[in-house]
């Protein structure tokens, strides 16, 4: 291993974009001498993160060489894991997704069981794709709870029991021989968002309103998690609309506990109807129940009502409402939109796009196949592969 092919990590940076690009473009672009861009090229080939496309066109004489990034090198193991169901995927290094599923799945029963059960699944997901733990890179999971990041830990998550403080990726890791990299489920979810849409959103806000809610921050293009990556638990804002409501953190009025999908389907019971969560509310306003519309629109509002502060804050291009309340469709934006553009300011509007996900379910898995992409294609990273550490 050469000092100059220590580099290479910077030049598949390049790469990444998907053009390929012959030795004398490499050249151009870094200003670096033919000899050096050669080492790192055949460091990057030997490990596979790039290959060879064919004949480039060339002005005379013999055909250059052009080189592309190959999303096939290696695969992730990507887990969006909810309350109560779970999202699983394999995804090639472009988060094309090879194999998927969804199935029911209690997080109460505690991190061995799940994860044992997510080992289990994880290898049968990668013989469907045609793939082995050899191929793997790296896992990326979502909790439904706050995580500190760097340690891949949850911190007293509220409907997590015994999960608090769990050892995540030490737990994992060995098990499937490749690094662990854990996070909240929103903010998974707002990576997948803004993968999806491309580089055009520098500044976007994703919302998740589920049974619980919370918000997701991208900030010229990556994701805020804040200095114990408790960022973005906007469900425990309080809303003036009811004050004296309970919630599950202990205070009172927090707006998860006025507009959450739990809260809406608790309120449809108490008036006689047969809801148990908020993928039943949405489908009684689909079969276009009043009392449900009514409430998802004040739902709505009392959203709204918090973003228009933290539109004004922050600035955001874009505002992506998620979850499985945002399957109400316009029934749901329309609320949110009003409070928004009558309590924001215009310019902090004149450009605001709000709209529900593009990704639907999958902007979990993306998400997480996201997160360890960037962090196993780092030019850091590749440079530590190519050495050999």
């Amino acid at each position: 291993m050469t000092i100059d092919a220590a580099g290479a990590g910077a030049l598949l940076a390049i790469l990444r974009n998907g053009q390929a690009r012959t030795r004398t473009e490499l050249m151009q672009l870094t200003g670096l001498a033919r000899s050096t861009v050669t080492q790192r090229l055949d460091a990057l080939l030997g490990h596979r993160w790039i290959v060879p496309t064919g004949d480039a066109i060339s002005s005379g004489g013999r055909p250059a060489v052009s080189f592309t990034f190959n999303a096939g090198a290696r695969v992730v193991l990507a887990a969006d894991l909810g309350a109560t169901h779970a999202r699983l995927a394999v995804t090639d290094l472009a988060t094309r997704v090879l194999a998927e599923r969804g199935q029911d799945m209690a997080i109460t029963q505690g991190p061995e069981r799940v994860l044992e059960w997510l080992v289990t699944e994880f290898e049968s997901l990668l013989a469907e794709a045609g793939h082995t733990l050899a191929d793997v890179c790296g896992i990326g999971i979502g909790l439904p709870g706050p995580v500190e990041h760097s340690t891949g830990r949850p911190v007293n998550p509220p409907i997590m029991p015994g999960w608090d403080g769990f050892d995540v990726p030490g737990w994992l890791g060995p098990r499937l021989g490749a690094p662990v990299l854990v996070d909240n489920d929103v903010n998974i979810m707002a990576l997948g968002e803004h993968w999806a849409v491309g580089p055009e959103v520098a500044h976007q806000l994703f919302v998740k309103v589920g049974t619980g809610i919370g918000c997701g921050i991208i900030t010229e293009h990556r994701l805020h998690r804040g200095a114990q990556g408790a960022a973005g638990d906007i469900g425990h804002i309080q809303v003036t609309t009811a004050p004296d409501r309970a919630c599950r953190c202990g205070n009172t009025g927090c707006l998860e506990a006025v507009a959450g999908g739990a809260a809406l389907a608790g309120q449809l019971r108490a008036a006689g109807e047969d809801t148990a969560d908020g993928r039943d509310v949405v489908a009684l306003v689909r079969t276009g129940n009043p009392a449900a519309i009514q409430m998802i629109r004040q739902a709505g509002r009392d959203i709204g009502d918090v973003l228009a502060s933290l539109v004004n804050f922050f600035n955001p291009d874009t505002i992506v409402i998620g979850g499985d309340l945002s399957d109400a469709g316009e029934h749901l934006l329309a609320g949110v939109r009003e409070l928004i553009y009558s309590r924001s300011l215009p310019l902090a509007t004149q450009h605001l796009t709000v709209r529900v996900r593009q990704l639907g379910d999958r902007a979990g898995v993306i998400g997480a196949s996201v997160m360890v992409i960037e962090h196993v294609l780092s030019p850091t990273a590749v440079d530590r592969a190519v050495a050999g550490e």
